[in-house]
């Protein structure tokens, strides 16, 4: 298997080498930016708006990374956090060897989307997050109705971490949807579909993670994955209040692609396009109050940046 894994990379660099010693380089006049002239790159209006992203990918970041790596950005990327408190109660999950790999992947990918976002709009302090086992498990009795026997353990193992990162991309997902009409600048732009397009990929992981698993009964519980889902996506619709925005992995006909599938590997409205969620919506989700005045949740001292700080004073 290590001789097959070291193969393989060999090839990718040898490949690699080749493309970029046949093919043009970055500065040809082959390989146009693409980017419109005369255009403005970063409008005003856009700055708020991305930075607000950053209370997303903090979360997950720091998720990601504890769960994978056992630390999170203090040892990683301590540049970025400035100075920002340490997220509570978070700690190494007990995965096995490819969801490790899946989430240690994630966990610099998100460590990439701070940098991104930093360097283009600039980006806030840390925000306190609250990553504890008591606070997803408040989540899922929540969503379930009754307190869950034993209390739900996000760090239990790969099912129980999965099921609680489930939770997470897919609100960034449709954040950053809900966000682009509204940017301008040609490299905001560039930046939010960069992000989108990362975010939609971990979504999409996870849910295949799970959707393979659909049938399996949740240990030490009496509800299958697929029930997990649903009850967490109708939660999450609950605290939105915003309607329907949200689909766990099986659906009925009617909320099927084309109406024609109960299957639901993929969360996206009757036309199959991906929900989108206003800042508030967001808000109101993470800190698990359904209302965005108020902090709690995964924010318990509220999210940073103009937006998130100007809802807290309203």
């Amino acid at each position: 298997m290590a001789i097959t894994i070291s193969i393989s990379i060999f090839v990718v660099c040898m490949m690699l080498l080749m493309s970029s010693k046949f093919g043009a380089s970055v500065s040809s006049p082959l390989c146009q930016s693409g980017y419109p002239h005369n255009a403005i790159p970063v409008h005003t209006e856009d700055i708020d708006l991305m930075q607000f992203a950053g209370n997303v990918e903090f979360l997950e970041a720091e998720f990601f990374c504890w769960g994978s790596y056992g630390y999170g950005l203090d040892v990683l990327e301590p540049g970025l956090v400035d100075g920002g408190p340490p997220p509570k109660g978070v700690t190494k999950a007990n995965l096995d060897f490819l969801t490790r790999n899946i989430f240690k992947e994630f966990c610099n990918q998100e460590i990439g989307h701070l940098r991104a976002i930093k360097s283009r709009v600039g980006l806030f302090e840390r925000p306190l997050l609250d990553l504890s086992t008591k606070n997803f498990a408040q989540v899922f009795d929540e969503a379930f109705g009754c307190k869950l026997e034993p209390p739900f353990d996000p760090y239990r193992d790969s099912l129980s971490y999965m099921l609680a990162s489930y939770a997470i991309p897919y609100v960034g997902l449709v954040a950053y949807v809900g966000t682009n009409p509204n940017i301008n600048g040609y490299i905001t732009k560039r930046l939010l579909a960069g992000l989108l397009g990362v975010e939609a990929g971990q979504d999409a992981v996870i849910r295949e993670y799970l959707y393979e698993r659909a049938s399996h009964v949740v240990f030490p519980y009496r509800h299958t994955v697929a029930d997990f889902t649903i009850r967490i996506s109708v939660l999450r619709n609950q605290l939105g209040m915003c309607g329907l925005k949200d689909e766990g992995l099986l659906v009925p006909p009617f909320l099927g692609a084309e109406n024609r599938t109960t299957g639901n590997v993929l969360s996206a409205d009757y036309e199959s396009l991906s929900y989108k969620r206003t800042p508030a919506e967001i808000l109101r989700i993470l800190y698990t109050t359904s209302n965005e005045h108020i902090p709690g949740g995964f924010f318990p001292l509220g999210g940073n940046g103009r937006i998130a700080r100007d809802f807290l004073i309203e």
